[in-house]
């Protein structure tokens, strides 16, 4: 009782209220509970400011020449069945700067990549292979599609081109072909790949092979195209279908 008076005392001599220190004392506990802002140091302010504008930390992720080229030599060495240490010691580089190319923090020099193509052995090239640096996309508006002129063009077919784009070796064509009272049949196609059709419009009897679809309007036929096949019966004209190409390029 004595001590509590002596602060009351204490207190009346600073021209504070009675309790007022203590709740003081409350408030600041409560405070840094509740997650009261803190300073920060400039580092831990730009890695908050970066997770606010990029909650997820996606963005820039694996498209940068740096991270495929290290996804590549991962991969290289996994598929070798290696450790970090084997490989340090095949390139003749630290385990340390190999740890930065595979979670691509660092853009290593082509002498780099050189030791390492020796070390996996596979061509220095094989690195950039999962690099694109650029991604494009091709908006084609309703009958703006680019006229072309294929074999069955000479029947009478009309072929718009919708797109184009190849990626690793392969590349496809979408089509939008159109048959009229003008077209002739032509069961006879041949070309490398496979074939996608869709039907939109008409009734048509299509060949592949020996055997005769009749396809109407939400069909599909999906096939080898080095078999012969076409249009056979022109059932019901017009006839429009989506006719998608795919077949692998040759290298330049």
């Amino acid at each position: 009782m004595a001590r509590k008076r002596s602060e009351r005392d204490e207190s009346a001599k600073r021209g504070e209220k009675p309790g007022k220190r203590n709740a003081n004392r409350r408030g600041k506990s409560t405070a840094s509970i509740s997650g009261a802002p803190e300073k920060l140091t400039s580092r831990q302010a730009k890695k908050v400011a970066a997770l606010q504008q990029d909650p997820h930390h996606v963005s820039g992720k694996g498209r940068s020449l740096e991270a495929a080229i290290g996804r590549e030599v991962r991969g290289f060495r996994h598929q070798l069945n290696m450790t970090v240490v084997q490989l340090s010691q095949a390139s003749g580089m630290s385990a340390g700067m190999l740890s930065k190319i595979e979670n691509g923090q660092t853009s290593p020099s082509l002498a780099t990549l050189h030791e390492l193509s020796k070390a996996l052995q596979v061509p220095v090239t094989s690195f950039f292979r999962g690099f694109e640096e650029e991604r494009s996309a091709t908006f084609v508006q309703a009958g703006q599609g680019l006229p072309i002129e294929r074999r069955g063009t000479r029947a009478g077919h009309q072929y718009q081109l919708l797109g184009h784009g190849f990626s690793r070796g392969i590349a496809v064509e979408p089509y939008l072909v159109t048959l009229t009272e003008n077209s002739d049949v032509f069961p006879i196609f041949q070309h490398d790949g496979v074939e996608f059709l869709y039907i939109l419009q008409g009734e048509v009897g299509y060949r592949h092979g020996d055997k005769l679809y009749h396809m109407r309007p939400g069909d599909s036929l999906y096939f080898d195209s080095d078999v012969p096949h076409g249009p056979e019966n022109l059932i019901k004209l017009p006839i429009r279908f989506l006719s998608i190409i795919t077949y692998a390029r040759d290298n330049d």
